[in-house]
């Protein structure tokens, strides 16, 4: 007999925090906007002696920086406890030195992040991608999700994920917009959720702790004589990681109803031009689209979740046939690029293709707000005889002029839909 669906009202924070809390045996946290209360929510739980999935409480580890909590979550997972950690920002920064051993020394463990803007010119606590952007060459896979009810789905796929690979996780969504955007989501099963984990994964994680009685040698100091080779040794690691990934997404669409693949397609299977993207912007694009189909215009969106490894395989298996042209949108700004990551990473793939225009823009750093109408723009451009490249939407750009004009406000309300604005 199928359980009844149970539903819960939260925040993309407390989505992704519930499935933490249900994977770890140890948290070693440290409070950064926007990711704090996935921190407190851990916290809390155990402090009423909530369980986890094997029936324990977790044991929360407040350390006095970023860095002295991935260097507990480091110590952790060397001792063979299931531990994971929350942040943003120049949090997550002070964290890369420790990513980098723990990806080096392929101990499975997930990094939530909210993904948040870096101080540079100025501070600003609100959303982008420039801070996990910074941790593309650790060696973590990246997850990226672009809603609450997302949150908690990929938040389970990352953890699910990481102990079968034995490779670390770093599960991302946009600061405010995503992690303090409340909604009512449907709860996974957590009787479902333990019977995913891979038990022989898991054994042979434990069997790797570090234990006096059976002492081996690590962080070792090497030479070019073998370090080259060391580092190319974990290619086949990397190299399963999207198909681990994509069976665990094809377990969770299975319990839930709700499809997910590394990289999704959505719109016109005959669309011409497309954009890429990932994050919440994602679901503004899929509402114009719609919007744009009602008034015969076809066009389409690939949702990449799967970051890194980025899965050439995975990416073709959605992308239709028809598309000539696409318009990759990053939620960050690299001074002196060529183009920002995302698009880089795509316009790689079709690297010695025929037929194919891809053009990249920046949106939305700072939480500035993407709305339809420019992502209406950026489907103007694609459709223009010579679309402009490196553009930015969201802004006026009166210095470099980079930024696409937009003709009009677009509402994208369905009709009969009672609006209403609130001030306060």
């Amino acid at each position: 007999m199928a359980k009844e669906k149970k539903f819960i009202t939260c925040d993309g924070n407390y989505a992704a925090s519930n499935i933490a809390y249900l994977f770890s045996e140890h948290a070693a946290i440290y409070p950064i906007t926007p990711s704090s209360t996935m921190a407190e929510n851990i916290d809390e739980w155990a402090a009423h002696g909530k369980k986890n999935l094997w029936g324990e409480t977790v044991k929360v580890t407040e350390m006095q920086s970023e860095a002295g909590a991935a260097g507990a979550v480091h110590g952790s997972l060397q001792g063979g406890a299931l531990t994971s950690t929350f942040t943003a920002s120049q949090g997550l920064l002070l964290m890369i030195p420790n990513m980098y051993k723990i990806a080096g020394e392929m101990l499975p463990t997930v990094f939530h992040v909210s993904a948040r803007a870096l101080a540079s010119h100025a501070l600003s606590i609100f959303g982008d991608h420039q801070d996990v952007m910074a941790c593309r060459q650790t060696g973590f896979c990246m997850l990226a999700s672009g809603s609450v009810q997302e949150a908690q789905d990929l938040a389970a796929v990352a953890h699910l994920s990481s102990i079968k690979s034995s490779l670390p996780f770093l599960h991302f969504f946009d600061g405010f917009r995503t992690s303090h955007e409340i909604q009512k989501i449907e709860a996974l099963d957590e009787e479902a959720l333990r019977d995913m984990v891979s038990t022989k994964a898991l054994a042979k994680f434990r069997e790797r702790a570090l234990n006096p009685d059976a002492p081996v040698t690590r962080g070792t100091a090497q030479n070019g004589d073998v370090y080259f080779q060391a580092v190319e040794t974990r290619n086949q690691y990397y190299d399963a990681v999207p198909d681990i990934v994509a069976r665990y997404m094809g377990e969770i669409t299975e319990l839930t109803g709700r499809s997910y693949r590394p990289f999704e397609y959505y719109g016109d299977p005959t669309a011409e031009n497309i954009i890429v993207a990932m994050g919440s912007v994602t679901e503004t694009i899929k509402e114009t689209i719609d919007y744009l189909a009602g008034r015969g215009r076809k066009y389409g969106l690939i949702t990449c979740h799967l970051y890194r490894p980025f899965s050439e395989k995975y990416f073709f298996s959605v992308l239709p046939k028809s598309v000539r042209r696409i318009a990759v949108l990053d939620r960050t700004k690299e001074p002196g690029a060529i183009g920002e990551p995302l698009f880089t990473d795509v316009k790689a793939l079709f690297q010695g293709k025929d037929n194919m225009l891809i053009i990249g823009g920046r949106y939305g750093l700072s939480s500035k707000d993407t709305t339809p109408a420019q992502i209406v723009a950026v489907f103007d451009n694609l459709d223009a005889r010579e679309p402009k490249a490196d553009f930015t939407i969201g802004i006026v750009d009166d210095v470099t002029f980079k930024s696409l004009p937009i003709k009009s406000e677009v509402s994208i309300v369905k009709p009969g839909t009672t609006e209403c604005k609130f001030y306060g």
